[in-house]
């Protein structure tokens, strides 16, 4: 005779599996804000650039993407220096500012 599937076991192993999948995407973030050096950003500042990033258009978003693959591929050490990476033409700062720009001629919502 075949034991009986404990469900509530399975199940409490899932959702542990869950937090801790959510926890290491939470750490990845943070590790990922810091490595681009986003950090020294205000919250309300980081949070707009993403907020402008996904409304921006996908032409742009591409644009962003193949920047941040070329980021990941060379990595900092051989890459850019801090201060080149903050004077780069098209960066999300720069989205935040096109965001914002949209908005003040749209005018009031």
């Amino acid at each position: 005779m075949r034991k009986p599937r404990d469900y509530h076991a399975e199940l409490s192993a899932l959702e542990q599996r869950l937090r801790d999948l959510e926890d290491k995407q939470l750490r990845q973030l943070g590790a990922l804000v810091v490595a681009i050096c986003a950090d020294t950003l205000g919250a309300e500042e980081l949070a707009g650039v993403l907020l402008a990033a996904r409304g921006a258009d996908p032409a742009k978003r591409e644009a962003w993407r193949k920047r941040g693959a070329t980021f990941f591929s060379r990595g900092r050490a051989r890459g850019q220096t801090r201060d080149s990476a903050e004077a780069q033409p098209g960066d999300t700062a720069s989205a935040a500012g096109d965001a914002a720009s949209d908005r003040a001629q749209s005018g009031p919502a």
